[in-house]
């Protein structure tokens, strides 16, 4: 009895044993492969528990999750004949474990080694401004060409993208001088444009003032206002024109009145009235022979056409000193020019 005992014991931790060398663990990001007597199941195991036979099976894991390769850097020439060295990333994942177990050895490595070719032929066929500035059409083709092969094997290309592209420096230098250039150029045209639109306006601005002279004060006076309220400067400010023009229309229009009632009154100026009382202006008296601009020395005759003897022809304008002879009077008295009319 107590034989019977040991031995269905025995036999409960054999099977134990069993079932423990049977028993699989597969993690929630892993697929297992099963491998019956060498050949592989159709379908995969599932994250959980997982049992096998012993001896007879074994179970390859594969991992689902995306992996991230970053691809070497790739030196190659563009079609415009520029050397450039490119390097890229891609993001794949597998999407069949039972055919990334058999159908290739090591998918990681078969994809790096094809990303590497495709990366190289995408450079070749593309020039260098696609590089530089229209990478997403590049994208697309190189994870195309990645993904036709590893389509086969169970795995799909998520993302392929160019990280870097790195030039020689004298094609560096070149288009930093092309790229200042054609920003110097754009500034140009820029300023001018802005020139060109601020003399239509300032032309704008002329014609109004010229056709009002008033907006032309306002202006200036403006103008005044805006430098004196630094309150640091001495501001010379000119008489203006305008103002002058008014005074001069001014006067003009006061003349014409005058002349107006001048002419229906029939009168003149009496400051300019001759023979009418018998009298003259005392510069107009014919009684000064003295001609201005002649040199008379003292006691000496002064002659003006005629010789003028002391004591004729003298009239009331006549320079005279009491108590000596017109012959004595200085010279300078006498050079003094006959006041005109």
């Amino acid at each position: 009895m107590e034989g019977a005992v040991v031995g269905v014991v025995v036999v409960a931790v054999l099977l134990l044993l069993v079932l423990k060398s049977g028993m699989r663990v597969v993690n929630q990001v892993e697929r297992g492969v099963v491998f019956r007597w060498g050949k592989a199941l159709p379908g995969h195991r599932q994250p959980g528990i997982t049992f096998l036979i012993p001896f007879a099976d074994r179970m390859r894991k594969v991992n689902v999750q995306v992996v991230t390769m970053p691809v070497p850097t790739q030196e190659g020439i563009t079609r415009d004949n520029v050397s450039v060295k490119v390097d890229a990333v891609v993001y794949f994942r597998v999407t069949d474990p039972v055919r990334a177990a058999i159908e290739v050895q090591d998918y990681t490595f078969a994809v790096g080694q094809v990303a590497q070719s495709s990366l190289r032929s995408i450079i070749g066929k593309s020039d260098l401004d696609d590089l530089l500035s229209d990478r997403e059409r590049l994208h697309e083709g190189l994870a195309l060409m990645i993904d036709s092969p590893a389509a086969g094997w169970g795995i799909h290309i998520d993302r392929v993208e160019i990280k870097d592209v790195q030039l020689p420096e004298s094609l560096k230098r070149s288009m930093s001088r092309q790229a200042e250039a054609e920003r110097e150029r754009r500034a140009r045209v820029i300023t001018a444009d802005g020139e060109f639109q601020a003399a239509q306006q300032l032309a704008n601005a002329s014609r109004i003032m010229s056709d009002t002279p008033e907006a032309m004060q306002l202006r200036l006076l403006q103008t005044v206002v805006e430098v004196a309220a630094e309150k640091n400067s001495t501001l010379v400010m000119p008489f203006p024109v305008e103002l002058l023009r008014y005074f001069d229309r001014a006067v003009q229009k006061i003349d014409a009145d005058l002349g107006t009632k001048a002419g229906g009154s029939g009168t003149t100026d009496p400051g300019r009235q001759t023979g009418r009382d018998g009298t003259t202006d005392p510069g107009e008296q014919t009684g000064h022979a003295v001609e201005a601009g002649h040199a008379v020395e003292a006691g000496h005759a002064v002659e003006a056409g005629h010789a003028v003897e002391a004591g004729h022809g003298a009239g009331p304008g006549t320079d005279t000193v009491p108590g000596v002879s017109e012959r004595q009077v200085p010279a300078r008295r006498l050079q003094e020019p006959a006041e005109r009319p």
